[in-house]
């Protein structure tokens, strides 16, 4: 607010009336200070026509227009802004380089209640940028204006989070100044600010949506770990993910992955900016403080467009009830989004029920085992993060046999282990041991989507399956419609098995869910290739390698593309950027070969068979059905089968094995596989 020079204040010999009584002038005592208003001199008129609307509007406001003569001005100022619930300062060009407002936004940012208003459309000065802000550049000072809605929703909300949390204190001035992500994230200070759905649909309405963002998005972020001890981060990573599980569970709701949600892990972006990135309306983002068997976990649902805080809460808990938290929070958000959705739609909109996930424990020691592994498992740093993980998850059985999610997630170890880790002599016990695991996750949880997916993709690449995958993954396809990964599989499963459009479907809707993975694109590209979309399919990778430069595989696939395309040349160019020897090679072999290099070709067939061996029996038998040795592919494929090549996977839809298909033995091989 605007500080008059000291030789214009006024001072009484003796304090007014007010200042006796403890009340603040311009306000009745039998009324409490709401909104206080902080301006610059040269924005007192504007100042003045807003403090009127919001009054219309039913607000209580303070601004030092009430002061009246012979009042202390300085202690009456601190009074109001001591006992205001929220603090609109109003930001300009002048209000950017007064000390005074300044020194007002930063007590309210410090109580958790500023509400950052611009007159003029002009950015906060440096350390409040990171807060969005309320414009009014084109007010026309109409009390029933749009503008005028959406701060009279951010206050409200923010005076309901000031009054339901415990003062904050003034931060001592040789305190260090440090930027949290929270402080990032947060889009007005601390947890207390909200501009919810009448700032969303507000937007909306004066903006326009640069991108079509459903109204029941949200993203998972993952949550800070804040105990002091960074072996305790698989510990909060954890909890985020059975946050979003369980959002992901409703299926009126859209839930970004977990890959997509924690790109902005270590990110400065604030959260419009994140919202934006990810496509989704609002944010779910936490710390949580874990001491002994004890735990603290703040949760905070925010507005994707104004980053205004819609709710928050903090729980104090014992180890005991992390399960129950996990469920509360979950059910806390759904209804907290189903107020949102009904106050945009401005119709009567049915509760987002929260529902308990099937497949996990009631044990604190599985479930603790249960993230170590999965953090293991995430890491993707080797065989030896691999076999750390799978004895987690043995651990997490051991603890609780009945841990149906510990026995999917066991089988999903042994699969990585047994596809890129193991000898061929030791492959097939392991995918045995795979699909054990995973009939038994069914079993014991039989809703469980993940379950279901993973017992369709061990069957399928394991065993070579294809029938016996069907139900499975059909099944997860059906349970599993907000989890990118499980629609992923089942997509990639109907595309080599001759089930294209709903491959696509899912595949899309898997990319909608997991827009920042690569490996979700690289899956897309391997989708359309699959089901002859090839130009579309280059798209995809390339928007996959445009994520993760070095993502092993996709340059092959490109590379497989365009010979597809018949462009060679460019071909030869991408699989020479492959880092995978067994694709690069098999790739190197069959262009060279089709551009006349037959040297070169040789070479590149004779690394496969020295360095890989039987592992890589497709991949030769590709090359020979390229070269027109068809005799020969079809006795690789045959060992191939025998020994059980998870790559035969591929062979219905494979395009390199086309000089097979008008051959009686490429068919019967097609049907033993279970092709139809």
């Amino acid at each position: 607010m605007q500080r008059a020079r000291p030789q214009d204040k006024r001072r009484a010999r003796r304090p007014s009336p007010a200042a006796i009584s403890g009340t603040i002038p311009g306000v009745t005592e039998s009324s409490s200070v709401k909104v206080f208003v902080s301006y610059a001199h040269e924005d007192r008129a504007r100042a003045q026509q807003l403090v009127q609307a919001l009054t219309q509007s039913g607000l209580t406001v303070w601004w030092d227009g009430l002061i009246v003569a012979g009042t202390e001005f300085a202690s009456t100022t601190e009074q109001a802004l001591e006992a205001a619930t929220a603090v609109i300062v109003l930001w300009s060009r002048s209000s950017a380089a007064s000390h005074w407002v300044r020194d007002e936004a930063t007590r309210g940012r410090d109580r958790g209640c500023l509400v950052p208003v611009s007159l003029d459309g002009s950015e906060p000065p440096i350390g409040f940028r990171q807060y969005h802000f309320i414009s009014l550049a084109n007010w026309r000072g109409r009390a029933d204006a749009e503008e005028i809605r959406v701060l009279v929703h951010a206050v409200e909300t923010a005076q309901t989070q000031a009054l339901q949390s415990p003062p904050v204190t003034a931060r001592p001035s040789a305190a260090p100044n440090r930027t949290t992500r929270r402080q990032l994230l947060l889009a007005g200070g601390g947890l207390a600010l909200a501009l919810g759905a009448g700032g969303w649909f507000g937007w909306r309405r004066m903006q326009g949506a640069a991108r079509n963002i459903a109204a029941n998005s949200v993203a998972v972020l993952p949550f800070s770990n804040i105990s002091g001890d960074k072996d305790e981060n698989y510990f909060s990573d954890g909890l985020s993910a059975e946050v979003r599980a369980a959002l992901a569970h409703n299926p009126r709701l859209q839930v970004m992955a977990q890959i997509s949600s924690e790109a902005f892990r270590a990110s400065q972006a604030n959260a419009t900016t994140i919202a934006q990135a990810l496509g989704v309306a609002y944010l779910l983002d936490g710390n949580v403080r874990r001491s002994g068997q004890t735990f603290r976990i703040a949760a905070e649902l925010i507005d994707g467009h104004s980053g205004f805080s819609v709710w928050a809460q903090t729980f104090d808990r014992p180890m005991d009830d992390i399960f129950a938290v996990q469920t509360e929070i979950a059910g806390l958000v759904l209804a907290a989004l189903t107020s949102e959705m009904r106050r945009i739609s401005g119709a009567a909109t049915a509760p987002l029920a929260a529902s308990t996930l099937p497949g996990g424990t009631a044990s604190v020691a599985a479930f603790d085992a249960y993230l170590r592994g999965r953090d293991d498992y995430n890491k993707f740093e080797g065989e030896a993060t691999n076999r750390r993980a799978l004895a987690e998850f043995d651990a997490a059985i051991a603890a609780d046999p009945r841990f149906a999610a510990a026995h999917a997630a066991r089988s999903r170890a042994l699969i990585v282990i047994a596809n890129q880790y193991a000898d061929a002599a030791h492959t097939a016990e392991l995918y045995n041991q795979a699909i054990e695991a995973a009939r038994t996750a069914t079993a014991l949880a039989p809703d469980l989507a993940d379950a279901q997916s993973t017992l369709g993709f061990a069957l399928f690449q394991g065993r070579l399956d294809v029938q016996g995958a069907r139900e499975p993954y059909q099944r997860s396809y059906q349970l599993g419609a907000g989890d990118a990964t499980v629609l992923g599989r089942y997509a990639l499963y109907g595309a080599l098995t001759g089930r294209d459009s709903e491959a696509r479907t899912a595949m899309q809707r898997a990319v909608e869910l997991d827009p920042l993975n690569p490996l979700v694109h690289r899956a897309h590209g391997s989708v359309l290739y699959a089901t002859r979309r090839y130009s579309e399919a280059l798209g995809a990778l390339r928007h996959a390698l445009a994520l993760n430069p070095k993502l092993s595989g996709a340059q092959a696939a490109i590379g497989r593309t365009l010979l597809v395309l018949g462009r060679t040349l460019e071909a030869r160019e991408a699989f020479g950027r492959e880092p995978h020897e067994l694709v690069r090679e098999t790739g190197v072999a069959i262009a060279e070969q089709r551009l006349g290099n037959l040297p070169l070709a040789r070479q590149a067939l004779e690394r496969l068979r020295t360095d890989l061996g039987d592992s890589a029996l497709y991949q030769q038998a590709q090359v020979a059905a390229q070269w027109g040795e068809r005799e020969t592919a079809l006795k690789l494929l045959t060992r191939a089968r025998a020994l059980g090549d998870s790559g035969l996977i591929y062979l219905q839809t494979d395009p390199l094995l086309n000089p097979l298909r008008s051959l009686p033995a490429f068919d019967a091989l097609r049907r033993q596989l279970g092709f139809e």
